[in-house]
């Protein structure tokens, strides 16, 4: 986003002293006519006059420059997203994030504690391709359990669950008992190394909303032959569904991502899932940084737009949760940023 820088050149009292005096500095044995003498303003005038010139100015500099900044009753409300508190307005293009915004956008779920709270598991253990169940915890710096959680997209927990090389992405919503601990049924299809991401927003006792999203890494023991990460596509075809998205991902750059659903009936119309019409999830290739994609509130067009911030360069694999006809789908994505 470009700004202009507005200057300007104010009076120096100075220069207002500098004038001559009839009083004082009329040389000796010059005359002064009268009229001379009174065509010079005394100085309450002049600073009078200055007084009123600065307001004027300021006013006009104050107009000048909220008409730049596209501010007054005519721009565009921003669109809060309640993971970040990150505004955009919409319709906006690309911006770079200031240094307070580039904070929130950098991954999480890199590690089990975060912002005073721990991600504790309490059963963990799977057999490849059988079902069992994953329960945890959410503790405090104190090693409390959490019991209070804000709803966030419908839901006050959100658990994402993929393998190391980003295949079998689940999206799953436990259920918290009266002691703060969550449990969910849980099948790891295939054996490996799998991270498990639980995505919250802790409620403190004095009203404090914390948005977190903590990290840990579940084993189901075998052989494990990782697979290579798609080619990026800009399209993917998912139950005779195929969508498709336009935008380009940059490094620390705020842009929007516009997806489309289609079908061979033509575009179906898409519904709620978790308060909005999409649910995107963006991992990092390697570390599995888990990033926040913010979405407009409706459809423009039958298309959802999601703003998404990648913090560093290299290969993200993009979820995208859609609901048709009461059936949730998932599109999958590669995407490489520069």
């Amino acid at each position: 986003m470009s700004s202009t820088a507005v200057t300007g050149t104010a009076a120096v009292p100075e220069q207002v002293s500098a004038a001559p005096d009839p009083a004082t500095d009329v040389p000796d044995g010059v005359t002064t006519a009268p009229e001379q003498v009174s065509a010079v303003p005394d100085r309450s005038t002049l600073r009078l006059a200055l007084v009123v010139g600065g307001l004027v100015l300021a006013v006009l500099l104050g107009f000048g420059l909220g008409r730049l900044n596209g501010g007054g009753p005519s721009a565009a409300v921003g669109t809060d997203s309640a993971l970040t508190g990150h505004s955009h307005a919409p319709g906006t293009g690309a911006h770079e994030h200031g240094a307070d915004q580039a904070a929130a956008a950098q991954a999480g779920g890199l590690s089990v504690s975060s912002a005073g709270y721990t991600l504790t598991p309490v059963a963990a253990a799977f057999t490849a391709d059988r079902p069992g169940e994953l329960r945890f915890q959410v503790r405090d710096a104190q090693r409390r359990p959490v019991t209070r959680f804000a709803i966030v997209h419908d839901k006050p927990m959100h658990l994402i669950v993929v393998r190391r090389d980003l295949t079998g992405y689940q999206h799953l919503h436990p259920t918290m008992a009266a002691d703060g601990t969550w449990s969910v049924p849980l099948t790891l299809p295939q054996a490996g190394v799998w991270r498990a991401y639980a995505d919250f927003t802790a409620l403190a006792d004095d009203g404090r909303q914390t948005a977190v999203t903590l990290g840990v890494d579940l084993t189901a023991p075998g052989g494990y032959q990782p697979r290579p990460l798609p080619a990026p596509a800009s399209s993917a075809t998912v139950d005779g569904f195929t969508v498709s998205y336009q935008g380009t991902p940059q490094a620390g750059v705020t842009v929007p991502l516009t997806f489309r659903v289609d079908s061979a009936g033509g575009r179906p119309a898409l519904e709620r899932y978790l308060g909005a019409y999409g649910h995107l999830v963006a991992l990092r290739e390697g570390d599995l940084g888990y990033l926040h994609v913010h979405p407009e509130p409706q459809p423009v067009d039958g298309a959802v737009t999601f703003w998404v911030t990648a913090p560093d360069p290299g290969r993200y694999r993009l979820y995208l949760d859609f609901q048709v006809a009461g059936v949730v789908r998932t599109a999958e994505f590669t995407v490489t940023v520069a």
